[in-house]
């Protein structure tokens, strides 16, 4: 299975997924790039994944569905019009003329029933749209801090080699962030080295990993010591536990 960044919008990233001559395509918000894309390569649309019903993910779901006459996958519960199956954990799919299984994780927080894919070998990979960011999570519009911190528990917990693709370039603000939390993070400043030269060339930072991630990420890592060192500074007082941490932490990101 070969994996194709599709940039969009002003810093989106459509995935497109490819074998023999089949694709599938994650969160598709703007039909045009994706059909260019397939024409460019010769590829033929088998299928669609979406992961939550915000616009810049299905906006371009409809066209691509009606041109291609392809399966919608998505959350049973995130309010996704025009799927051919609804998922929830525990359902795993075999993605029509790829032959590529993922299982499905239920990631609430950012929105009310987000999902994420997930192929656990011989390659893994897990595609999780807006809940897990390189080096940081999705703004809690829909969710509580408690779901989201369970949300990000699951995807901690895949193998470490697991490659994290998420669906926005926001790698070298969200390390700003993680700076201020931990400045001391040795793992934290090699990150942002090989990042800012990545963007420098123009390629993109994601996919990351999952040990990448749980080395680096603040929102991963709410239970170190700097970091619940950091949430106690910004809160004023003491904090009970790995929960308070990422709100806290959370609420500081979203004004910084």
């Amino acid at each position: 299975m070969q994996i194709h960044a599709i940039p969009a919008f002003q810093d989106n990233y459509l995935w497109v997924l490819a074998v023999d001559g089949a694709a599938a395509v994650v969160d598709p918000g703007d039909a045009a790039p994706v059909e260019r894309f397939l024409e460019d390569r010769g590829l033929r649309l088998a299928a669609i994944l979406a992961t939550h019903h915000h616009a810049d993910h299905i906006g371009g779901v409809p066209a691509l569905a009606r041109r291609w006459k392809c399966p919608v996958f998505g959350p049973a519960h995130d309010g996704v019009d025009g799927l051919s199956q609804r998922l929830v954990e525990g359902d795993r799919i075999t993605v029509p003329g790829l032959g590529v299984a993922f299982d499905v994780l239920d990631v609430p927080g950012h929105t009310a029933g987000h999902i994420a894919y997930v192929r656990r070998d011989p390659d893994p990979v897990v595609f999780c749209g807006d809940t897990l960011f390189a080096c940081g999570c999705g703004r809690l519009f829909e969710g509580t801090p408690a779901q989201m911190s369970s949300s990000l528990g699951k995807l901690a917990r895949l193998a470490g080699a697991t490659r994290v693709y998420c669906a926005h370039e926001y790698t070298l603000a969200n390390i700003r962030f993680a700076e201020a939390v931990e400045p001391g993070n040795r793992a934290l400043a090699d990150r942002k080295a090989r990042d800012t030269e990545k963007r420098a060339r123009g390629v993109p930072t994601v996919p990351s990993s999952i040990a990448e991630e749980l080395a680096t990420n603040p929102f991963l890592r709410c239970s170190e010591p700097a970091v619940i060192a950091a949430a106690e500074r910004r809160a004023g007082h003491a904090l009970p536990g790995p929960v308070e941490v990422f709100a806290t932490i959370r609420e500081w990101k979203n004004t910084f």
